[in-house]
């Protein structure tokens, strides 16, 4: 069995989408951020960081019990645990790593280090904060052109760099330029119609 701890985070939705993307039967556990659950005694025996999401597997890696803490590599776990989210081998999959990483380093990491300004002192660093935004809003111009002639990001397949590029860019999505974005915006709004997608979002 599968069990999911997290909250309304981008990380935690990131990871839910990618269970419900996947088809792998889970069980969500909400773990309340505002209510200080995150730094329970027992949540910290699985997550010494007090951070979501947390994913164990009691059917792990030969059979053992498997605790994962890190969005990104619980994505990836999802994916080679079920078959699905990337593709097995060739271009597509290079593609796939390729625009998953863009996002996760190049996108999210700049807007979480933002926040994390903004919540200690949006004035004082308010030079900092917004040159991490704009380093982020800017690249959108490449994931346009990326998304001018194919579906999705590593091609004709939904991966994890979509479920990525997507929980990203619909926290931007106020601050975006659309009228420079049209396949980014046709891309968002595929991305969103999918059910499995829908559900993620709603699980936390």
């Amino acid at each position: 069995m599968i069990e999911l701890f997290g909250d309304a985070t981008g990380n935690s939705i990131r990871a839910a989408i990618a269970l419900e993307e996947s088809g792998l039967a889970y069980e969500p556990r909400k773990v309340a951020l505002a209510r200080g659950e995150h730094r329970a005694a027992n949540y910290l025996q699985l997550n010494p960081t007090g951070r979501v999401p947390t994913l164990i597997d009691s059917d792990g890696p030969g059979g053992e019990r498997h605790v994962l803490t890190q969005s990104n590599a619980i994505m990836l776990y999802i994916a080679e645990k079920s078959g699905t989210l990337l593709p097995s081998s060739g271009a597509e999959r290079t593609r796939a790593l390729e625009w998953l990483f863009f996002f996760v380093t190049d996108v999210i990491a700049p807007n979480a280090q933002a926040f994390i300004l903004s919540r200690d002192s949006a004035a004082a660093h308010a030079g900092a904060i917004h040159r991490l935004n704009e380093r982020a809003l800017a690249l959108y111009e490449h994931v346009d052109g990326r998304l001018a002639d194919r579906p999705f990001l590593a091609g004709s397949s939904f991966t994890l760099a979509d479920i990525a590029g997507y929980t990203i860019t619909t926290a931007l999505e106020a601050r975006l330029r659309w009228d420079g974005l049209p396949h980014v915006r046709r891309w968002l709004d595929r991305v969103g119609a999918r059910p499995a997608v829908e559900r993620g979002r709603r699980v936390f």
